[in-house]
């Protein structure tokens, strides 16, 4: 899902050269239409189109579809549109529709509604998707081809057209894209509630028609989320029964069909036409579903049409007309338009048959070195499984604890005084002055200092470290309550005085993290208490990465058991249902983090085998 400010840029796909009739890169202004397209059903759907001035030949057609408000669908033409100015020289059809129930458009909103890949028949977005591309055909001045792509929700959508594609539908580019709702994007992230964003989203776009922002009658709103206590507080004082997806949290709490059904990766698999699949190392709202979804569509893809770009960005970054820096990362280099000129390559070619057709499998940018890299397959398969175990002194280290004892470090998790995820003042997520887009680049020294964060660092580098796929936290604790959250952090540290850039010295950025909450360590179906005392093992994924650890920075580990107000806080004693908490369930509980030979808490690397030859962190 994304911002109101993003979804400017949630546009469509790009223009090239080639026309017949035309000039390369000579269309310079577009005219637009508004129309109510009508779906089987007889609904009508509020769709712009824009086509070229002065042009009477054939063009490909480049559909985005969206739930977003009326102002913001497809409101630039786009020639001025920071994202696709440069491409529509070339000349595509631009579409835009707003999806059932929203603005303009006739029908009920659901959202996420589930797909039904094998029956034909059901309406559901990808029926609305066949419908349009089959209006298009018929009154448009067009090739037969058709491309769709969008960013977050928009390229869910576009995700789907391709699940059940019209055969005119040539070629798709889901950016962005939620994988799964409960265990990795959006509203829940390994079972842990997303609070902050899933409050407000979910009242901004089911309060009214349009979209909406919530009335808070605060702007610095950790304290407000604060002072809302349980969760059970949210419809008792505020959205009365009267927000459909926050009485689906409520019902749902646990990972049961309402949810599977929803996950876009479970009903993805064998990619029927080509796909672009686009995403973020620090996207802060879907950053797994992108590679998700490419790795469960790379289990089927026979036809070789499943390919990935992932990049240096927050949530739909790339589509900025400059991305250089995020928070306190510097890239040095435009990876907007660099990025942009893979995908006017992608839909030249599939739309308009120019270039030869040779894509990479996998382009990932590699931070820390800033450059592309290409891969034949992903994740990397030169890389191999280090193990990076915490040790005494809260130090880290490639050599596995001997210790038999039960070496531990612990912290006392209280509700009370959660850790914030980011810097104060906490805004509305969807604000002109918020945060939100870059808080996973935010310096972590903002939470060094509190007793309840247990950081292990190593000694400086020797020389480059180059982790190349899947990161895992693998942990072994015990609590004093019956259920808690973990919150695993892989950190960059910044060189202790840099000469260059002083005020980046000892700067330590999130590489890769993520939370689980423990009552789901056997199953997400059916979670279940945690014996107090009892040592578990916490075994989760902190996702995918492309990262040099460059010579004289440190690595360091972050453990801690509170996110908030972005996650909700847990009670730390378990109850069947977090959302019908009471205030006297939120407890106090002292976390042991153990480190020894027979419960040896690590991170798992994958390390690139040029590089795990001669590292070294002592």
């Amino acid at each position: 899902m994304s911002s109101w400010r993003l979804v400017f840029f949630f546009v469509i796909t790009l223009a090239s050269a080639g026309l017949a009739g035309a000039q390369p890169d000579a269309i310079t202004s577009y005219k637009k239409q508004e129309i109510m397209v009508p779906t089987r059903d007889g609904i009508k759907l509020f769709t712009r189109i824009y086509t070229p001035v002065n042009n009477t030949n054939p063009l490909p057609i480049l559909i985005m579809r969206s739930p977003y408000c009326d102002w913001n669908i497809g409101v630039l033409p786009p020639e001025k549109d920071p994202y696709v100015k440069e491409l529509a020289k070339g000349g595509y059809i631009f579409v835009y529709q707003n999806i059932r129930g929203k603005q303009k458009s006739e029908g009920e909103f659901i959202m996420e509604g589930p797909i039904d890949r094998q029956n034909k028949q059901v309406i559901d977005e990808a029926s609305d998707t066949y419908d349009l591309i089959e209006w298009l055909l018929k009154n448009t001045n067009n090739t037969g081809k058709v491309g769709q792509l969008g960013i977050s929700y928009p390229g869910e959508l576009a995700l789907i057209g391709a699940i059940k594609p019209h055969p005119a539908l040539k070629a798709s580019s889901p950016q962005g894209t939620v994988g799964d709702f409960f265990l990795g994007d959006d509203f829940f992230h390994n079972g842990a509630f997303r609070l902050s964003f899933g409050f407000e989203y979910s009242y901004g776009e089911e309060a009214i028609k349009g979209d909406t922002t919530f009335p808070f009658s605060e702007y610095d709103l950790f304290d407000w989320y604060y002072d809302l206590g349980p969760l059970s507080n949210v419809n008792r004082k505020y959205f009365h029964g009267d927000i459909p997806t926050w009485n689906n949290f409520l019902a749902h709490p646990n990972y049961d069909k309402f949810w599977s059904s929803k996950a876009p990766v479970n009903y993805s698999d064998t990619p029927l036409i080509p796909i672009l699949h686009v995403g973020g190392y620090w996207d802060q709202e879907n950053m797994s579903g992108p590679q998700v979804l490419y790795a469960k569509m790379e289990k089927y893809d026979v036809y070789k049409n499943n390919y990935l770009v992932l990049g240096p960005w927050c949530h739909g970054q790339w589509a900025d007309s400059n991305a250089s820096k995020i928070g306190e990362y510097i890239m040095g280099r435009n990876t907007a338009s660099e990025f942009r000129a893979i995908q006017k390559r992608w839909f030249d070619y599939w739309l308009k048959g120019i270039g030869d057709g040779h894509f990479d499998e996998a382009t990932c940018y590699q931070t820390g070195s800033n450059v592309w890299k290409q891969y034949s397959s992903w994740p990397d398969k030169s890389a191999e499984t280090k193990r990076l175990f915490l040790r005494d002194n809260k130090e880290l280290s490639f050599e596995q604890p001997e210790s038999h004892n039960k070496s531990f470090d612990a912290y006392i998790s209280d509700p009370d005084n959660p850790v914030v995820y980011r810097s104060r003042p906490i805004e509305i997520t969807y604000s002109d002055s918020s945060d939100w887009e870059s808080w996973l680049t935010q310096d972590q020294r903002l939470v060094n200092h509190r007793p309840d964060v247990l950081s292990y660092k190593s000694a400086p580098l020797d020389s480059d470290l180059t982790i190349t796929g899947n990161v895992n936290a693998d942990i072994f604790a015990s609590i004093t309550g019956s259920d808690a959250d973990w919150v695993v952090k892989l950190i960059d540290v910044n060189p202790d005085y840099d000469k260059k850039l002083p005020d980046a010295s000892q700067v330590e950025i999130i590489i890769a993290a993520d939370i689980f909450r423990a009552r789901f360590r056997k199953s997400f179906t059916k979670p279940e208490r945690v014996p107090p005392g009892k040592v578990e093992e916490y075994k989760f994924s902190l996702h995918q990465v492309n990262h040099v650890f460059k010579k004289g920075h440190r690595v360091m580990v972050q453990i801690q058991s509170s996110w908030f107000p972005l996650y909700d806080r847990n009670p730390q004693k378990f109850v069947p249902n977090i959302f019908m908490a009471d205030k006297e369930d939120f407890i106090k509980s002292t976390q042991h983090i153990y480190r020894n030979k027979h419960y040896p808490s690590c991170i798992e690397l994958p390390v690139v085998k040029s590089d795990s030859k001669s590292m070294s962190l002592n």
